[in-house]
């Protein structure tokens, strides 16, 4: 990927963070151009052809002590440009100009709060000297000794050297990760460094990065023929209205009712392509399948890579059918990819594979187009809307690629699938009714595997249990669950025990990401 003509190109050199991608995040709400790339990777031949007007520096997982451990090119500091290293990449900058970072100090998680020693670009409009501001820290190692002609213009409780500055060299350090929505004023601490220390203009927008995605689509694709999975969610419909105008009757959607839906999902959905957008689709009742190969299946693993080779299995068919199709579209976004693998390649960890990214099969026969795969949920949003997507469908909740079968801990059934169908949409319904559907990120509800007593009537039941989820997210990278109040969780319990047979019990998750997932598989 290369940046236009007009545009000016920040790059991010990636050291494993778990939290990297953020700082592109923040970058693109402050209007700058950025790419990022593995440190392995960020090499001369990138830099001549990037031609880069800042570099920023990721956190990552090591140690600059650790033998092995990561380093950034030498060139990066000989460019003339300004250089922004956050956390590890504070400690790797200090190291290879001369500097010293060790480890075994007293370590610093959560928030803290750096206090200003001298004046600061970076904290220009923030903090003063004597004033604090709030941060948040992850670090084991810190900084024990300055390259030459760097000062402290900064330090908290734990971190002396919190805040680094060589104003001549434009070079800045700082042991905080101003990338999280756990420092408040993040956000102006990076567009102080891009902005005011590097100059640039901050004019990258939504509507840019449609364009260089369309480009970049017909590049790959070429004369060739596109199979775009769709899910029913706000992800793959963006991605499938994207490539279409790309590339045009070159695409195909598949549509896979897996059995596995939300109530109504399929008419909606079908109605939305065929009625708006005159985009050729196959819809596929391919819900026995789903359902019979995952009998008996209660490792949440197991399930994902399940579903994700039954989908390819029918892209494929369709495929063949559709005259044949050398590529696989998809709705992946930047929380699917850091979850199932490492972005950059590097040692950040698995939490779970998504069907879609680490549930894929080896052997998929067709070449991923995957146009999303480095925004997050909120920015998709904006580039549906800027390609004309109704409100109502771009504002939908997610839905994840395997449906309701992430949702049904355990074994999976018909039976308890409807169950939940009806549950998930009382649920949805009150809030609708409340006015709240759109102050929430996401809400569902899950099928508990196990059964507890209950009486109505006057007899004995032993049904399941419902548990309902809401959280509120800013990129779905951290959560915390929605404060409804008790009259609504009491009114909607009470719904569902009426009108779903089969449920005694409802119970509400208050559990926040991390250390939960948003998905209870």
């Amino acid at each position: 990927m290369t940046a236009p003509a007009d545009h000016e190109t920040v790059l991010i050199v990636d050291f494993g963070s778990q939290v990297t991608q953020l700082i592109a995040r923040r970058l693109r709400e402050n209007g700058i151009y950025c790419e990022i790339h593995p440190y392995q990777k960020a090499d001369a031949a990138l830099i001549d052809a990037l031609r880069p007007k800042a570099v920023i520096l990721s956190g990552g997982p090591c140690s600059v002590e650790d033998e092995g451990s990561p380093r950034a090119d030498d060139r990066i500091f000989s460019l003339g440009v300004p250089v922004l290293g956050i956390c590890y990449g504070q400690m790797v900058m200090v190291h290879q100009l001369g500097g010293k970072a060790e480890g075994g100090h007293h370590r610093e998680f959560g928030r803290a709060f750096v206090k200003m020693e001298e004046d600061s670009e970076l904290f220009a409009g923030i903090a003063r000297p004597g004033e604090a501001a709030e941060v948040w820290m992850s670090h084991g190692d810190r900084v024990t000794k300055l390259p030459k002609g760097f000062h402290v213009q900064g330090a908290s409780a734990n971190a002396p050297y919190a805040v680094l500055a060589d104003p001549a060299r434009k070079f800045y350090g700082v042991m905080f990760h101003p990338e999280v929505v756990h420092t408040p004023r993040g956000g102006q601490i990076l567009a102080n460094f891009t902005h005011r220390i590097a100059g640039l203009k901050g004019d990258w927008t939504m509507a840019a990065y449609k364009d260089q995605a369309i480009a970049e689509i017909r590049e790959q694709v070429g004369d060739g023929r596109v199979i775009c999975g769709l899910s029913g969610g706000v992800d793959s419909s963006v991605a499938a209205v994207l490539i279409h105008e790309a590339i045009g009757d070159q695409l195909t959607c598949v549509f896979v009712d897996t059995g596995m839906m939300r109530a109504n999902e399929a008419e909606e959905v079908v109605g939305l392509f065929r009625d708006h957008y005159n985009i050729p689709l196959v819809h596929a009742d391919e819900s026995e399948r789903f359902v019979t190969a995952l009998e008996g299946v209660t490792d949440p693993e197991t399930k994902r890579k399940t579903i994700g080779k039954l989908f390819i299995d029918v892209f494929e068919q369709h495929a063949k059918e559709a005259g044949g199709a050398e590529f696989l579209a998809q709705g992946t976004l930047y929380p699917d990819v850091i979850e199932s693998v490492s972005f950059s390649g590097g040692p950040s960890v698995t939490i779970k594979s998504h069907h879609n990214v680490g549930g894929l099969p080896e052997r998929m026969n067709m070449k991923l187009v995957e146009p999303l795969r480095e925004l997050f949920k909120d920015e998709v949003r904006a580039l549906g809307r800027e390609l004309g997507l109704p409100d109502a469908f771009v504002g939908r909740h997610p839905f994840p690629g395997p449906g309701l079968a992430i949702r049904c801990p355990g074994e999976i059934t018909g039976e308890k699938l409807d169950i939940l169908r009806q549950a998930d949409a009382i649920y949805l319904d009150e809030i609708r009714k409340a006015g709240l559907y759109d102050n929430i990120w996401q809400a569902f509800a899950v099928l508990l595997p196990v059964r507890t007593v209950g009486v109505m009537g006057d007899g004995r039941t032993y049904d399941h249990v419902c548990a309902l989820r809401a959280v509120t997210s800013v990129d779905g990278m951290t959560a915390d669950y929605f404060p409804f109040p008790h009259d609504f969780l009491g009114r909607t319990a009470n719904r569902i025990i009426n009108e779903v047979r089969g449920i005694n019990r409802v119970v509400y998750d208050v559990t926040s990401k991390p250390p939960g997932t948003i998905e209870w598989e």
